[in-house]
């Protein structure tokens, strides 16, 4: 069992330290970001990321964003302040393969390896151990953290060098969004034709449409319950990611685009915590109806 610092207890990060504790772990937590009352019990609460470093073996990061990864690296109280010799950085948050491949170049010059892991799944999957987990970096370190990935994931695949996990894991955010969209313009058919868009939904998932997304998000856009699960910011945040990188590579990614415009309107009408299945709203809001009431 290994002494597994984690950076970045939100929604998903949280139940990803809870299982790792399960497994039989000790945690390292950082007291200067929250922390949920009973992983203060379960785990050594420090006072900053350096302390996490220097107090662990593994540390893991599990943030929003490519500048808070930056952060909790390099701040002057970051983790780089307290690594050694032979440690392994895991970043499981979702930011910018270019990114990462740089931080990966810094922590690599500190003698620690580095590993991107991004994850998909969403609360449910960060609960039930069911993650499906992106890795870029050396095999050395992919199989030296594979046992901690086995209790946070069901899905482990090594992609490739440092960067490729997060492209992967754009590629699936990519996937998912124009999922999200599809599912929400045809329970909004059916609504606006007289159907009962649940039923609808129920005979679907017999057949050649059935997805994860149409079973968990068609739900929630059925049930009307669109508390996150994964905010609608975030996933703005990775289409960014999206079409930022398609620009660099002169790539066109259309309904990318315009998954990120439907968004952008939820994000305008107060939607910025919203589930992002949360987007049939959008479609709502410009089709003047609603899938269910």
């Amino acid at each position: 069992m290994a002494t597994i610092g984690f950076i970045g207890l939100g929604i998903m990060g949280a139940h990803m330290a809870r299982n790792l504790k399960k497994a039989g772990h000790s945690l390292v937590l950082n007291g200067a970001y929250p922390v949920p009352d009973d992983l203060r019990s379960l785990g050594k609460v420090v006072a900053s990321s350096t302390d996490v470093a220097r107090t662990s073996e593994i540390v893991v990061i599990m943030v929003p964003d490519t500048p808070d990864v930056a952060n909790v690296l390099f701040a002057e109280d970051g983790v780089a302040q307290g690594l050694e010799k032979g440690q392994l950085v895991i970043d499981m948050s979702s930011i910018s393969p270019i990114e990462t491949q740089a931080f990966a170049k810094k922590i690599n010059a500190l003698g620690c390896d580095y590993l991107d892991a991004p994850v998909s799944g969403g609360e449910v999957g960060a609960r039930e151990a069911s993650l499906t987990i992106m890795v870029g970096g050396p095999e050395a370190a992919f199989e030296r953290a594979r046992p901690l990935f086995d209790v946070m994931g069901k899905n482990v695949t090594l992609i490739g060098d440092n960067g490729a996990g997060q492209t992967c894991k754009v590629a699936n955010q990519i996937i998912v969004a124009l999922n999200i969209e599809a599912v929400a313009e045809a329970l909004l058919f059916a609504s606006k034709s007289g159907a009962d868009p649940e039923r609808v939904r129920r005979a679907l998932m017999g057949g050649f449409a059935a997805s994860r997304i149409l079973e968990v998000h068609g739900e929630r856009m059925t049930k009307r319950t669109f508390n996150p699960g994964f905010r609608i910011e975030l996933h703005q945040k990775d289409l960014n990611l999206a079409l930022e990188s398609a620009k660099k590579l002169g790539l066109a990614l259309p309904h990318t685009a315009s998954a990120q415009q439907l968004f952008s309107v939820c994000v305008a009408n107060g939607g910025r915590e919203w589930d992002h299945s949360g987007m049939v709203k959008a479609l709502e809001l410009m089709s003047n109806h609603q899938v269910t009431e």
